[in-house]
């Protein structure tokens, strides 16, 4: 993809981090409104991978390291599950919503939920960080076979 349209590039540049935002709002809205750590944490995958497409691997781990990737998808896992061991400690119940309990808010509130906003962070990041791992290497094991089957052709 070594011809890029400039349009491509400028929209993309442009429109990212407007899905970023929104991606943010759907995970902390996602306790009182339609929306969560899942839907939120693709949207934002979104943001990173319209830059992978639009203006190749480089521009997009410029953005999102490998390694910081990996990091956020393995600590979003441990805070989601130190949460739900959380519950047996302070409970007895795992995955009690153990903040709710100890400090109600008001309905529509966005700290009302207790843990539920703690929780839809976590997956959020975490699923953010794990759909774009996997299709940053869908992507490189696309070019690696397109170099193949070109040797492959040419031989």
């Amino acid at each position: 993809m070594k011809n890029r349209s400039l349009i491509t590039v400028v929209i993309s540049r442009w429109v990212s981090p407007f899905i970023f935002l929104y991606g943010i709002y759907i995970i902390l809205y996602g306790h009182i409104s339609p929306g969560g750590g899942f839907p939120g944490g693709v949207i934002l995958a979104c943001s990173f991978i319209l830059a992978l497409l639009a203006r190749g691997k480089n521009a997009a781990l410029k953005r999102l390291p490998y390694g910081l990737a990996k990091k956020l998808d393995a600590s979003g896992a441990l805070v989601f599950l130190s949460l739900a061991l959380s519950g047996i400690f302070f409970t007895g119940v795992f995955f009690s919503n153990f903040l709710q309990k100890l400090m109600p808010g008001k309905p529509l509130q966005l700290i009302s939920g207790g843990t539920i906003l703690i929780i839809n962070i976590a997956i959020g990041v975490k699923i953010c960080a794990s759909v774009f791992l996997i299709i940053l290497f869908i992507s490189v094991l696309r070019i690696r076979k397109d170099k193949e089957i070109q040797t492959m052709e040419e031989n």
